[in-house]
């Protein structure tokens, strides 16, 4: 591939923009790309310190996609041709949960879809997506500075312009621009600047490497019915997890032909001098994913990389501000990786941005909008740090994971999901209602999450063997998935939204109550106690009763809470 061109701007132009975005990884590139399909007439420059091209597979981690995202770069950035020729469609995540030494992967409970689900995500190459980004934004007429590096920062009081210094192969320059944006990344330059950093108490670390070589997870065992279980698509084009208590390895499948392997663990429970080089993390591999391990030294000779992040959360008090100064993906916050978050924030982010330009650059004070847009990304990202602050030591709990797995996907899909791909989150300060549905799914959100962890306390059964395909568990998530997409008018979309928060209401209390009894059936002496303190707690209290309401009218079935096995149980007998 041919160095990335840049297009030269006219004399009267050269130092002065309407957006300077430091960084042109994929956050900065993908805003760029959005900037100029909203507004062609903006003047923009991106400034990235790599040389283009950047190295394909062997680049950076954050190559598994979700639905907001892949909504993201297939629709609102016109990438359709790109995802489809040059990334692989992703096969769903699949998590395989312990049992015994982890080396019969078809003993092991896995969790995962049996079929192509309706709304495409991606497996992502990202220097071959980063690669074709900078040659599209500069087609676009973006100025792509590669090879540049920045030396200094003056943000402009008042309506002055803000002042970057760079130093590139031509020398140093300074640009005036009227909105700057820091897309760097965990180097986070304006964050450090203006003493934004705030610390998260999760504590997690990660260490991966990419092998020049298509791991199979179907080679893993000559079982005949594990195999036939899936029929409507490869388990190797999945999002594969390998889970154990405190940690889980994932296995990605690359355009290129590579497979990205990456081991994440809860620092209080697997430290991080385990698994922080490459021999240590085989060493790691032989003792808790055998199977994994095996396959890698087969292919040792293959392996094209290795990187650590150490203590990769972190947290931001703000992204957007009225003296248009923004931060978009990880230069902002940096959450976790087990759901591909991190690529969902990264959209929302982007396009609050994109909104807050665009509203400047037809003379609106974008002053309320700032505070109100960085509120709504700042709550979301506390909504999705629930869904890991205090959960890996569940990991190696099949039971009460594959719940917490359906749980999380239930709410992704029935919030931010619904709420994105309908281009709301623009919109929440002028929908109070749709902004208080958001806050009670929050609400309900940590109490689950809560839940979740006195479940395991009190029950931590081994299983074997079992499936759970979460399109065939309940009808309902595929309308929730199918939902998101609906193209609904304004008022129906707050109709279904506050639907849907009414169905998580149902649904916690269903959780509540079906664990509740099982757990009273199963260990009733050891449980007693949680049992107690749950019958006392007044919001699971309230989320029963609304359960035991509307589940006569509108029955949801518990095979999502009982690793695929219903009960037949009715709610009323519930207490």
């Amino acid at each position: 591939m041919s160095e990335t061109p840049t297009t030269s701007p006219s004399p009267d132009r050269a130092d002065r923009y309407d957006v300077a975005i430091l960084g042109g990884g994929i956050a900065g590139l993908t805003l760029a790309l959005q900037l100029s399909r909203t507004a062609p007439g903006l003047r923009i420059t991106v400034v990235e310190r790599q040389h283009h091209p950047v190295p394909e597979a062997a680049h950076k981690v954050g190559e598994s996609s979700v639905e907001v995202q892949g909504h993201y770069l297939r629709d609102v950035l016109g990438l359709r041709e790109h995802l489809e020729n040059e990334q692989l469609h992703k096969f769903g995540l699949r998590m395989f949960f312990p049992q015994a030494d982890n080396s019969d992967i078809a003993r092991r409970t896995e969790y995962g879809q049996i079929d192509e689900a309706p709304l495409a995500s991606y497996q992502l190459d990202r220097g071959r997506l980063e690669n074709r980004l900078g040659e599209f934004v500069a087609d676009r007429g973006v100025e792509f500075r590669t090879g540049c590096r920045v030396t200094g920062v003056e943000i402009g009081p008042g309506e002055d312009d803000h002042t970057v210094s760079v130093r590139g192969d031509d020398g140093e320059r300074r640009l005036r621009t009227r909105w700057l944006v820091d897309a760097t990344g965990r180097s986070s330059l304006l964050k450090r600047r203006l003493d934004l950093a705030k610390p998260l108490d999760h504590q997690a670390n990660a260490s991966w490497f990419r092998i020049g070589h298509p791991i199979d997870v179907e080679e893993w065992s000559d079982d005949g019915e594990w195999r036939s279980r899936v029929h409507g698509g490869r388990r190797r084009l999945s999002t594969n997890h390998l889970m154990g208590p405190g940690y889980w390895v994932w296995l990605i499948p690359l355009a290129s032909g590579s497979t990205s392997v990456g081991i994440v663990a809860d620092a209080r429970v697997h430290p991080f001098d385990g698994f922080n080089t490459y021999e240590r993390a085989l060493a790691w591999l032989d003792e808790h994913e055998p199977q994994c391990a095996a396959e890698v030294r087969r292919n040792a000779g293959r392996i094209q990389d290795f990187r650590v992040m150490k203590d990769y959360a972190y947290g931001c008090k703000q992204v957007y501000s009225a003296d248009r100064w923004c931060l978009t993906g990880e230069a902002g916050i940096s959450i976790d990786p087990l759901y591909s978050s991190g690529g969902d924030l990264m959209a929302i982010g982007n396009g609050l941005i994109t909104d807050l330009v665009e509203r400047d650059l037809r003379g609106e004070d974008v002053s309320e909008k700032a505070v109100a847009h960085n509120q709504v990304y700042l709550v979301l990202g506390e909504i999705w740090l629930l869904a890991y602050h205090r959960q890996y030591p569940l990991m190696g709990n099949a039971r009460v994971m594959v719940a917490k797995v359906i749980w999380d996907t239930f709410i992704y899909w029935a919030v931010p999901g619904l709420l994105y791909f309908h281009d709301a989150f623009r919109r929440l300060d002028e929908r109070p209602q749709t902004f208080a549905g958001l806050h009670r799914a929050w609400t309900v959100h940590a109490r689950v999450q809560r839940f979740f962890r006195e479940w395991h306390g009190v029950d931590d059964t081994a299983s074997s063997g079992g499936f759970a395909d979460p399109y065939s568990l309940l009808d309902l998530i595929v309308d929730l998935h199918n939902g998101m997409a609906a193209g609904l008018p304004d008022d129906e979309l707050e109709e279904r939204f506050t639907a849907n928060v009414a169905l998580l209401e149902q649904l916690a209390g269903q959780l509540v109550a079906t664990v509740t009894d099982r757990v009273r059936t199963a260990a009733p002496e050891a449980a007693a106690e949680q049992i107690a303190r749950w019958r006392e707690d007044p919001l699971l209290t309230e989320l029963v009763a609304r359960y035991r309401e509307r589940d006569p009218i509108e029955p949801v079935d518990d095979a999502w809470i009982t690793l695929g096995r219903p009960t037949t149980r009715p709610a009323e007998a519930t207490t």
